[in-house]
């Protein structure tokens, strides 16, 4: 693996570090399609089993592709370790069942992504995982939900599709006075623009499916921290579990992080045009975007963030029946629930992402029928904005 000069800036690390040539000098990381690894004798092959030598054993666990990606996120991140999962909701399974056992108890943001509330309610609370949700800009909520038993907080920021902004430093600092885990989930901004390690989280997730990819061409996620809880314990349960991202997904998700700050602030430029053009438009009721100043966390997230996103949300006065026809007018949209992409992409929240939890918890989180979010791609962002017009003007 690549030395890496602690000096060294986000896109440099996005391109040089975790990987160098081997003895055929490529200049790329190659894929390492095997699922096996051949010792040299019985003993090494005993030595690698026991964890007395370091080597690769089989793919599950220890793959130099993977391996390589793991260390180039967990450089961008600013961790210690980092594991690289099947997917983002394998990275939150992974964490919680490596890290907390029957009788804990979660304060979750209220906000979080519909299949996160639904792991939770459907799969951790039959374990005998407690969980409460709250407000994620209200620490005083936090503060009063936690519980003897509570051993972590788990925080999306900015929140899907609301586009909210916690403060990642206060909920550090209230979760370290209380000997509590913190883990964020780092999806929409990447480390390109906001560094959670940094402002005293714990432990960062990524689905990086969405923006580490950032072109839509395969499922992966990413668990990122110290080497103790990362690097031991989420690690063993990768190991034995098996939830893990395979050779070809590192190796494509290893490449786009090279142009990973690039095409960031990218989007971040386009989504400030769109969501500024779409601030002036009847039929619009209101306008969810960090970058807007009448965001009510516009001020925090200029100090916490490098940029405000890709995500803007939007809701069309009419409900349902007028949302759809936005999404169904456009030609060149795609009507899907990814983001991240390089193409936009367009979702009803309320029937997709957020569709199988309740309509109750839907109502808290601030999800309306006429509620749409968009994930501004990396096109003209004058055709993104004619495409939305033919649906407005319907």
């Amino acid at each position: 693996m690549t030395d890496i000069d602690q000096e060294w800036g986000a896109a440099t690390l996005g391109i040089r570090a975790g990987w160098q040539s081997g003895s055929e000098g490529e200049h790329t990381c190659p894929i390492y399609a095997t699922s096996s690894f051949v010792f040299k004798s019985a003993a090494e092959a005993a030595a690698r089993f026991s964890g007395e030598q370091p080597g690769n054993i089989y793919s599950r666990f220890t793959n130099p592709t993977v391996q390589a990606f793991e260390a180039r996120l967990a450089a961008l991140e600013g961790g210690e370790a980092c594991v690289a999962t099947a997917s983002g909701m394998a990275a939150i399974l992974s964490t919680c069942m490596a890290l907390l056992k029957s009788g804990d108890h979660i304060v979750a943001s209220r906000t979080l992504f519909g299949s996160t509330i639904s792991l939770f309610e459907n799969y951790m609370k039959p374990f005998g995982v407690e969980v409460s949700y709250v407000n994620p800009t209200d620490v005083d909520e936090w503060r009063k939900a936690r519980q003897e038993n509570t051993r972590m907080f788990f925080l999306e920021t900015p929140s899907n599709p609301l586009t909210e902004i916690a403060d990642i430093a206060e909920l550090a600092s209230l979760a370290r006075e209380n000997d509590v885990l913190f883990v964020v989930d780092n999806c929409f901004l990447t480390p390109a623009l906001q560094k959670p390690l940094a402002l005293g989280a714990d432990i960062v997730i990524h689905s990086a499916t969405k923006y580490l990819d950032g072109q839509g061409r395969c499922i992966g996620g990413a668990v990122v921290g110290d080497a103790e809880r990362v690097g031991e314990k989420v690690f063993g349960f990768i190991r034995t579990a098996g939830p893990c991202m395979s050779p070809f997904n590192a190796w494509v998700l290893l490449k786009a992080l090279e142009t990973l700050e690039l095409r960031m602030h990218a989007h971040c430029r386009s989504a400030q045009t769109f969501a500024e053009w779409l601030h002036g438009q009847p039929g619009i009721g209101r306008v969810y975007y960090p970058g807007l100043s009448d965001h009510p966390q516009h001020a925090l997230a200029s100090a916490q963030q490098k940029g405000f996103g890709g995500i803007v949300a939007f809701e069309v006065e009419g409900g349902r029946e007028a949302a759809w026809k936005v999404v169904d007018a456009t030609r060149m949209v795609s009507i899907t629930a990814n983001l991240g992409d390089a193409r936009t992409t367009v979702t009803h929240p309320a029937t997709t992402t957020h569709g199988r939890i309740s309509a109750e918890a839907r109502q808290r989180a601030g999800i309306g029928e006429g509620l749409l979010r968009v994930s501004v791609g990396l096109e003209n962002v004058e055709d993104i904005i004619a495409d939305f017009s033919r649906g407005l003007g319907q």
